[in-house]
């Protein structure tokens, strides 16, 4: 039976930027983000049947051990006093209440200090039998694909009706690799929305290159060092210049998948006796058909 991972923060962005901004709680607080969320899972369920499901949330969006090792790493994100990006005004208020509504709703939610949601998702991914739906807007989470266990990536950059089931031959027509070796590509290609460079002068076609010859760093270097056929003398020496990042590229890039996650009932929420509290909060913010729409996906 199907567990579904959520990516809460790409979801609560997702449908911040993706609702009317015309959404307002009786009081006049912006509720888009609460009821896009609310609406996109309730979808999703009706559209997977998971017999589990988890949010997923941000211990810490600039993990300390990825820090230490690349002090650029999201850097990208910060404002000029090396404070974190600040949320939009209108969103920030939302997500405590976002978070007090699955919470009475039931959904399980994971937050581990000093790990990324992708983290969280990843070590669900691998302990949990599958099928797995990884559900995200981030294409990071493209390394976790696997057909043999049923893990696919929800991806939802064209949103919910058009969104793609990302698998190994996905990723292969998408990037023209082998489906398995994402994580690799992107080591070398970077990735600028997490102030990742990649190898200097490497950019997509050069990393599909290697990706495609290669299974791993390691190869890739010796292959440069030993002058091998499949590698130019010009993308030899790119190569070879980029080894200082690349001891560190596999630490940065790929998904932590051996944190320690609490012991929790991972399974889809029963209905509780008393659904007072949840219609409460529909009132008093205003969220309407939203939490109706979670309430029926859940078959309560």
């Amino acid at each position: 039976m199907t567990i579904m991972l959520l990516d809460s923060a790409s979801l609560w962005y997702r449908a911040y930027y993706g609702m009317p901004d015309t959404l307002l709680s009786p009081d006049g607080l912006p509720v888009n983000a609460i009821r896009g969320y609310l609406d996109m899972t309730a979808r999703l369920i009706g559209m997977y049947s998971p017999d589990r499901i988890v949010a997923c949330l941000d211990g810490d969006w600039r993990p300390s051990w990825r820090v230490e090792l690349f002090p650029d790493y999201k850097a990208n994100r910060l404002e000029a006093d090396g404070e974190a990006e600040e949320e939009p005004d209108t969103l920030t208020p939302q997500i405590p209440i976002l978070l007090d509504l699955l919470d009475e709703f039931g959904i399980p939610m994971v937050g581990v200090d000093d790990y990324e949601a992708d983290d969280v998702m990843a070590t669900f991914a691998v302990k949990e039998s599958g099928p797995v739906r990884i559900v995200t807007g981030d294409r990071d989470l493209f390394q976790l694909v696997d057909d043999e266990r049923d893990v696919k990536v929800v991806y939802l950059a064209k949103g919910i009706s058009a969104h793609d089931l990302v698998d190994t031959k996905w990723v292969g027509q998408k990037y023209q690799i082998p489906g398995d070796r994402y994580a690799l590509f992107a080591m070398f290609r970077g990735d600028p929305s997490d102030g990742l460079p990649g190898v200097k002068g490497i950019g997509e076609k050069g990393a599909a290159l290697l990706a495609n010859n290669f299974s791993n760093i390691e190869e890739i270097i010796i292959a440069a060092e030993s002058g091998h056929q499949v590698i130019s003398p010009s993308l030899a020496k790119k190569i070879l210049e980029g080894r200082s990042y690349l001891k560190i590229a596999p630490t940065l890039v790929n998904c932590a998948r051996d944190v320690a996650l609490p012991k929790l009932d991972l399974g889809l929420p029963k209905a509780p006796s008393d659904l007072s509290k949840i219609y409460a909060l529909k009132d008093q913010y205003g969220l309407g058909a939203s939490v109706d729409r979670l309430i029926s996906a859940l078959k309560w």
